[in-house]
């Protein structure tokens, strides 16, 4: 092997190792495919036939390609001359894309105790409010202290009350339900806001 394709060849292996992790898949590239017979796809698209692994091989280092099996389970594997590299760096730009158009929606939790005073409760609408604008969804919980637990209505009442003070901004998903020493009421921003 000559200073220059070895220069190559160990490049090329660290653009692979690189794709690998970024792209988490795992595919068989130039002499890691050990089949005897394998359907090769140029870079074109064209079918180039059933060839055995050396002659493909051989046939993407002419072209300065690398020869990838795209497809293991076929019979015979498909492997597809392409730049490896080009290849990776597009898989990477599409996943991020892809991320960055992911809208990612945090549930934030508001706590209140059924003998709030009214302050405080104003307090906790005006926070409710400015996350649902924000485009949160609110998990409104009324907890119980003591011998309070005997009377749940109370806090049912506060959580109607809180309901028509963000309605404006939101609606509720799930109706307020007893869990545990509390009522829970998830509440979600409404849709334009």
């Amino acid at each position: 092997m000559s200073a220059d394709n070895f220069c190559t060849h160990f490049c090329f292996n660290i653009q692979s190792w690189r794709c690998l992790t970024i792209s988490k898949q795992e595919l068989q590239i130039n002499e890691e495919i050990r089949d005897k017979e394998i359907l090769v796809i140029d870079n074109d698209g064209k079918k180039l036939g059933v060839l055995s692994a050396k002659e493909a091989q051989q046939i993407a280092f002419d072209k300065d390609l690398d020869l990838v099996k795209i497809a293991p389970q076929a019979t015979p594997p498909v492997c597809r001359i392409m730049d490896y590299g080009k290849y990776c760096f597009e898989q990477a730009k599409r996943e991020k894309e892809a991320k960055k158009n992911q809208k990612v929606v945090s549930i934030k939790e508001i706590r209140m105790f059924s003998t709030i005073d009214t302050h405080d409760y104003e307090t906790k609408v005006n926070q409710a409010v400015k996350f649902l604008q924000g485009g949160d969804k609110l998990k409104v919980s009324v907890r119980f202290r003591k011998r309070a637990i005997a009377h749940p209505q109370l806090g049912e009442e506060l959580l109607n009350r809180f309901k028509e003070a963000v309605s404006a901004v939101g609606t509720v998903d799930k109706p307020a339900k007893m869990e545990g020493r509390s009522i829970v009421m998830f509440v979600s921003p409404k849709a334009g806001k």
